[in-house]
């Protein structure tokens, strides 16, 4: 019988060497791909930790630092040495004889081959088994910080009274120990059973006993504990319950306990639970009884149970119980979710009022002068006029302003104002020549700010600019200008050395400047340039004449990237927004604390409910979120980073979130607080778009506080698309200064409507105080509309523009040779019981191609205007009557075609002769880039139209007739 402790080695064969000079050169390739490994992989960590260190904010890298590779050792060293006790075990244990069979002399053969190398192959397979799970665990700092750290929510649970916390910090952790557990569990069975067999203590054909008894103590110790798990994570899944979420036909995501779970699942999983500690027990006996009989029976008894008390029953309680009676069942754990949820999002103390949305004043010029106070309309849209920035404001092909720009408030002659704000920055597209030099050595940074008025536009649809020219110069008084850290600075400059830097141009020739901050690493260290060399792939760092005393590099420029890299436990708002701050250009970054863990709050995924007809178009407005699905999230965190230092500064903004005070105790002294934001600061700081999108798509559902209504789902909301673009996305929030009824003054705003699920009608209007510092701030009001009326929503108020008669000819002739008609923001004002709607209109004609604002669309209570400015409109809507485009009567005009205007009238026809010369000259004065003429030209054409409409007017009054013109200069072109 062959022993079990090795076996002969076979006679030695002798077979050519390589020689010296072969194996040296070998041996020397090898150790320099070791050394080059090794450096690539230091490269990596000391340019993280010299990029940290250059933020100050080295106590971040440090921290997660530290705790991964805890987390890697403890589990990785758990894991191994689960694995290799129980393989070292089953070799202990092994018989010292083995039967005589064909299957043990097969494996004699694999016995005998392994055993001079044993030790080391135990060594090979737990260093590989304790390397992927302490790279699994090490993935898992969160969780662990989270738990280690985690601070009392102050709220418990309606089903267990636990305190939150318990759900979101200490579940999540206990879940991934019990994951290990099996993990560890299931590879130590594999392991022993395996090394069992090859040594005799497991047999599959051979005769007599299937297993030793010193193997089924063994492997039935290692079920036991497998069963124990089980057991436990019964006992988890009861919390479990608090937080899964399921389909239920009231809400396309429920979250929480409901009737079956409460009344079925529940005690189910407790009675699964005793059993599984009792076939646990029946295992561990085995030590003793040397029989897997009992054992085995209990495992039945288990699974069986599993299949009817965790799963029959429950769906046997389903149908009987619950359908036959759903609403009277589920409407209490409904209640619970409708209360979680709302506390959950913030939309706890959201303000519902019923709202007429018609007015009922008689007299609407007596509404005209309420228009101004209650709304600062702003008709500059930020998403339209970036290209009409571009090219007035550009100067130098080399700068370029963001593809969406931003709206803040500044204040002017004692009064706030709503400014569009942009910044010129770098575009490395634009320069005279690429090459290594100017794009990280020469063109390195933008210059200065460009900001307009957002309630106005010149005579020629230009922005009125309030800061603009190069340098800038204007309203905001004198603050460093140069711009090294924006959202279009991608890639890595080298400044501060011997290479001078291209500051701007001027009618004297290019500035040339030398950055004078601290910011960014530097390069003077030949430890440093080799790092950095090796991580960017870029050799010429390390031996590059440009490169000397005080150069240094920076990069990670944009400032969501930043704010992301010293806190990777915030979700970062999709829209950073410069602010001019102290002299200082400040990018305002929003970032919010999540979990999932909320107990009976339902999820949303943020990617989707942030997700509107700009994200579709620009994904740099996209949120960056750490936890796509979230079941709570709080604006937690205001961060600025410093346009010129790219100083990174994080400040408590919810004084309450017990998730950023678990942060604020795991990394200490990086979050400032709340009271270190200076005034200045305060003023421009704003409710953030992401949260308020998040909210707006659970109001509605959420809006409703009564069980049976949200379970009926009568009033359920949805957002609507965008109507000024065929996307078919959803509509995004618009920054207003608006009043809403219960207000007395305006306040800087965040709007949306609603339409109710499936029409295109208004349901409701939904606007927050977005002035940080002000008492109101955060405060939702929601306008809801009756449902016995119908109020035009804005896809409906889009379509009445375009079917309006003479809006739509106009539009046609704005669309005339190469134009092309842009339709801004749709904004909503509640105003006396209705909505006025204002949509500017921009046109790009001729060589130009970018937007100017050439009309402004206006509806309140069915009468339409489109008129040149935004006042002229307004006067035709709450005008004399007689100015005013009424709606057509019930039945009037219905089905009947409109005359065209009679030609055999000469003072028509002069007036559309007249038209048809304004609206070649105005094409001619475009293709020279006249705008002054062809600001004369549109004016020309307005005068000539109107005369027309008169003149038909008083022609059909002559002949009896009752058409409206339709004047249409001939042979004007159509692309409509």
């Amino acid at each position: 019988m062959p022993d079990r402790g090795g076996g002969p080695t076979g006679p030695r064969i002798r077979v050519g060497r390589p020689s010296r000079r072969v194996r040296t050169l070998l041996m020397t390739l090898g150790v320099l791909a070791v050394l080059g490994m090794a450096f690539t992989m230091f490269a990596g960590f000391w340019t993280d930790w010299l990029w940290y260190r250059s933020v100050n904010y080295s106590s971040v890298f440090t921290t997660t630092l530290w705790t991964k590779i805890g987390l890697f050792f403890v589990f990785g060293l758990l894991m191994a040495l689960s694995v290799g006790v129980n393989i070292w075990l089953a070799h202990r244990l092994r018989p010292p004889l083995s039967a005589m069979s064909m299957e043990q002399q097969s494996l004699d053969r694999y016995r005998m081959g392994i055993a001079p190398y044993k030790k080391w192959l135990l060594l090979g397979i737990t260093a590989l088994v304790g390397l992927i799970a302490g790279a699994s665990a090490s993935g898992q700092w969160r969780t662990w910080l989270m738990w280690v750290n985690g601070v009392s929510f102050g709220q418990k649970d309606p089903q267990f009274h636990l305190d939150v916390s318990f759900f979101a910090f200490d579940l999540p952790w206990y879940r991934f120990m019990l994951g290990f557990g099996f993990a560890a569990a299931i590879l130590s069975l594999i392991a022993a059973a395996l090394t069992h067999y090859l040594y005799g203590g497991l047999r599959i054909t051979s005769p007599g006993a299937r297993a030793t008894a010193a193997a089924t103590g063994h492997l039935s110790v290692l079920l036991g504990i497998f069963v124990a798990l089980k057991a436990v994570a019964y006992w988890l899944d009861r919390y479990g319950l608090a937080v899964k979420s399921s389909d239920f036909k009231a809400t396309d995501s429920w979250t929480g306990l409901r009737y079956v779970d409460a009344n079925a699942y529940l005690p189910a999983k407790t009675i699964l639970f005793c059993i599984a500690v009792i076939c646990a027990l029946l295992f561990f006996a085995t030590l003793w009884r040397r029989t897997w009989q009992l054992p085995v029976i209990g495992f039945g008894l288990m699974v069986l149970s599993a299949i009817l008390i965790g799963g029959l029953y429950p769906a046997i309680v389903q149908k009987f119980q619950v359908q036959p009676n759903e609403q009277a069942k589920e409407a209490p754990y409904v209640a619970k979710n409708l209360k979680a949820t709302r506390e959950a999002y913030g939309i706890d103390d959201a303000k519902v009022s019923e709202y007429p949305g018609t007015s009922k004043t008689e007299d609407k010029t007596k509404l005209r002068d309420d228009v101004g106070a209650t709304a600062s309309i702003r008709i500059m849209d930020p998403n339209i006029v970036s290209p009409t920035f571009q090219q007035l404001q550009q100067i130098r092909n080399y700068y370029a302003f963001p593809t969406n720009l931003d709206v803040d408030r500044y204040s002017k002659d004692g009064k706030d104002q709503d400014t569009v704000i942009g910044l010129r920055e770098i575009n490395l597209n634009g320069i005279p020549k690429n090459n290594w030099i100017n794009d990280h050595f020469r063109y390195t940074h933008g210059y200065g700010v460009v900001a307009a008025e957002g309630t106005s536009a010149d005579s020629q649809g230009r922005p009125k600019f309030t800061e603009s020219d190069l340098p800038s110069k204007g309203d905001l008084g004198t603050y460093q200008q140069r711009i090294y850290y924006g959202e279009k600075t991608t890639m890595y400059s080298i400044v501060g050395g011997p290479q001078k830097e291209i500051d701007y141009s001027d009618d004297n020739g290019e500035k040339t400047y030398t950055y004078e901050a601290d910011s960014g690493v530097n390069l003077s260290s030949p430890i440093n340039r080799a790092a950095y060399a090796v991580a960017f792939s870029e050799p010429q760092i390390l031996y590059s004449g440009a490169i000397g005393e005080g150069s240094r590099i920076l990069y990670n420029r944009t400032p969501k990237e930043r704010v992301e890299a010293v806190a990777p436990w915030l979700t970062i708002d999709g829209d950073a927004y410069p602010a001019v701050v102290d002299g200082r250009i400040q990018w305002i970054v929003d970032a919010y604390t999540t979990t999932n863990g909320y107990p009976y709050a339902s999820r949303t995924t943020l990617g989707d409910t942030t997700a509107d007809s700009l994200t579709a178009t620009n994904d740099s407005r996209a949120v960056v979120a750490q936890q796509n699905q979230v079941n709570y999230i709080r604006n937690s965190v205001k961060a600025t980073v410093d346009a010129y230092t790219g100083e990174v500064k994080l400040f408590q903004w919810d004084t309450q979130d017990p998730v950023l005070k678990t942060w604020m105790k795991a990394f200490p002294n990086t979050v400032e607080p709340k009271s270190e934001i200076s005034e200045n600061l305060m003023a421009h700081l704003r409710y953030p778009q992401d949260l308020f999108k998040v909210q707006r798509e659970l109001l509605t559902r959420y809006h409703v506080e009564d069980a049976t209504t949200f379970l009926s789902g009568s009033e359920v909301w949805q957002v609507p698309d965008d109507p000024t673009n065929k996307s078919g996305d959803a509509v995004p929030p618009y920054y207003l200064s608006m009043r809403m009824p219960d207000q007395e003054e305006q306040a800087f705003s965040l709007t949306t409507t609603f339409t109710p699920n499936g029409r295109d009608n208004l349901s409701a209007y939904m606007a927050v105080d977005a002035e940080a510092g002000t008492p109101g701030y955060g405060q939702i009001r929601i306008l809801k509309l009756p449902t016995n009326t119908t109020v035009n929503g804005p896809k409906q108020v889009q379509s009445q523009f375009n079917s309006e008669q003479d809006i739509a000819e106009t539009i046609r002739l704005l669309r005339g040779g190469d134009s092309e008609v842009e339709y801004g923001n749709l904004l909503a004002v509640p105003l006396d019981g209705g909505l006025l709607y204002v949509e500017p209109v921009y046109v790009r004609g001729g060589g130009l191609k970018y937007p100017l604002l050439r009309k402004v669309l206006v509806t309140y209570g069915g009468a339409t205007a489109f008129e040149n400015t935004l006042g002229e409109a307004l006067d035709k809507i709450f005008g004399t009557e007689d100015s005013t485009t009424e709606p057509p009567e019930e039945g009037e005009g219905e089905g009947e075609p409109t005359p065209p205007p009679s030609s055999e009238d000469p003072t028509v026809q002069e007036a559309l002769d007249d038209a048809q010369k304004a609206f070649d000259d105005g094409q001619e004065a475009l293709k020279d880039g006249d705008w002054e003429a062809y600001g004369r030209a549109q004016k020309d054409l307005q005068d000539a139209l109107e005369r027309a409409e008169k003149a038909q007017d008083a022609a059909d009054g002559r002949s009896g007739g009752t058409s409206s013109p339709s004047p249409s200069p001939t042979g004007s072109p159509d692309s409509g």
